[in-house]
């Protein structure tokens, strides 16, 4: 079958899961999609969970549990049942330690909200098969896009990729008082930095104009932006994103139609929360309401 499409999406604070926004209508629209198009299961790189050494793990609890999210009313996450895709968690394993990576499981990790907020976004009324791969605590843009790139295979076999992390995404620059006095977090009393607004034109332009391995090169290349370190006070946000380039970023992806922004929400003033999708089901992209 021709490949699934791929996600970026940028997950932002825990409130993403309680308030409403584009984003938020942009992930159910894919989720969408995806079930109209016989979706068989999602693997998944988030920004929270990352293995030491030279490992990577994939999470194999057969009934995993949620770590709780602040700011958010437990109501809108608790009952949200988790589906843990066992069968796939070993393939991947098995594809990964193929290609030389050192994988292994973990029979005991908790999902965090950076991958079951946009599960229950996407998939509201059931969460499908999923697996969760673990970043490297090295941070490596390199070594990240070589998983992607190892995963891409399954991207023939009806699986979902997506990436969570954000385009802009520093926790030491975001202006947080709207949201810890009033729980606003979309409250954008002032305009967003100018280090914030030209990162993330930079991180659209490297996504919507490169196809195949030129997006590759683009995603690893931004970490050595001049603007990075301010974007990202910490490399775990920016992981998936180049996991993302890895597994959409083959010579045949330059056949694909170019990336694109789907959805975008501000947060706490510097927090760019953009939401990208790379291919297509069938030709057909969701489209976003005005």
């Amino acid at each position: 079958m021709a490949p699934t499409p791929v996600h970026f999406f940028s997950h932002g604070s825990t409130m993403m899961l309680g308030e409403e926004s584009s984003s938020a209508d942009y992930w159910k629209q894919c989720g969408d999609e995806a079930l109209a198009n016989g979706l068989r299961g999602v693997v998944m790189m988030g920004a929270h969970w990352d293995a030491t050494g030279d490992a990577i793990e994939v999470s194999m609890n057969p009934s995993p549990g949620k770590q709780p999210v602040a700011y958010v009313h437990p109501s809108k996450y608790v009952d949200y049942k988790l589906e843990a895709d066992l069968p796939t968690g070993e393939k991947c394993q098995s594809l990964l330690k193929d290609a030389g990576f050192n994988a292994r499981p973990n029979d005991k990790f908790e999902w965090i909200h950076d991958t079951y907020l946009i599960l229950i976004r996407m998939f509201p009324n059931k969460c499908p098969p999923t697996t969760i791969v673990s970043m490297n605590a090295r941070f490596d843009p390199h070594f990240h896009m070589r998983v992607g790139s190892t995963l891409r295979p399954l991207r023939h076999e009806g699986y979902l990729i997506i990436g969570t992390g954000g385009a802009v995404h520093n926790l030491y620059r975001n202006v947080w008082p709207p949201m810890l006095q009033w729980r606003d977090n979309l409250a954008q009393p002032t305009p967003p930095g100018d280090w914030a607004l030209e990162f993330r034109q930079s991180v659209e332009c490297c996504i919507t104009q490169n196809r195949g391995p030129a997006l590759r090169r683009a995603i690893t290349r931004l970490m050595k932006h001049p603007l990075y370190r301010d974007a990202h006070g910490t490399d775990d946000h920016f992981m998936s994103a180049c996991f993302v380039a890895g597994a959409a970023g083959d010579w045949e992806d330059e056949g694909e139609e170019k990336g694109r922004l789907g959805a975008e929400t501000w947060e706490l003033t510097n927090m760019c929360n953009s939401q990208f999708t790379i291919g297509s089901w069938r030709g057909g992209l969701a489209k976003v309401g005005a």
